[in-house]
């Protein structure tokens, strides 16, 4: 009897000391690669194309995603134009072509956040005011903020185009020239 439970002990403590982690453990691997790792970021948008637009972003994780908040002036008085995360943070192009295309890590048609499948780095339009600045306090939701994972936006580029996303056309929103550019930049 006392041997049974001797060798029943040492195969639990054995089995406890088993290499495969528990599902839970793979779990929380899995997720904690798309989890921010910054605290801040800021954006200085700087005119593109021939245009006068630029402005200022500060960028923080929140909930599922990531927070943006400043403005962007230098637009016409009650315009609207589409924002989006660009994939690459590069604005040396004078039309800001060097940021490449919309942020799409999946894979995913253009469409509206929220509204079913959309690129990750797609948001809703921003309205300037009479005086030709629009605020800009959005949230865009399944990024993270460093960390290096597939949906991380830091590092990439964020573009004011000319006009309207329409949420439809493929594969930009037919959003019309870019006319400001900045880079995500990680601050803390």
């Amino acid at each position: 009897m006392k041997m049974t439970l001797l060798v029943s002990t040492s195969l639990l403590a054995l089995a406890g000391c088993a290499s495969t982690p528990s599902t839970s453990t793979r779990a929380s691997a899995s997720t904690s690669a798309s989890v921010s790792t910054a605290r801040a970021a800021a954006v200085n948008l700087a005119s593109a194309s021939g245009s006068l637009v630029s402005g200022k972003l500060s960028a923080m994780p929140m909930g599922d995603g990531v927070h943006l908040r400043g403005d962007v002036g230098g637009l016409v008085a009650n315009s609207t134009h589409a924002i989006h995360v660009h994939q690459n943070g590069d604005c040396s192009a004078v039309d800001a072509s060097s940021a490449g295309n919309h942020f799409n890590p999946t894979g995913s048609p253009h469409g509206k956040a929220g509204s079913g499948a959309h690129h990750a780095g797609d948001m809703d339009n921003i309205v300037a005011n009479a005086n030709g600045v629009a605020m800009v306090d959005m949230h865009l939701r399944g990024v993270t903020l460093g960390g290096g994972a597939a949906n991380d936006v830091a590092g990439r580029g964020l573009i004011v185009h000319a006009m309207a996303d329409d949420y439809r056309s493929q594969p930009a929103g037919n959003a019309g020239a870019r006319l400001a550019c900045g880079v995500i930049k990680v601050t803390r």
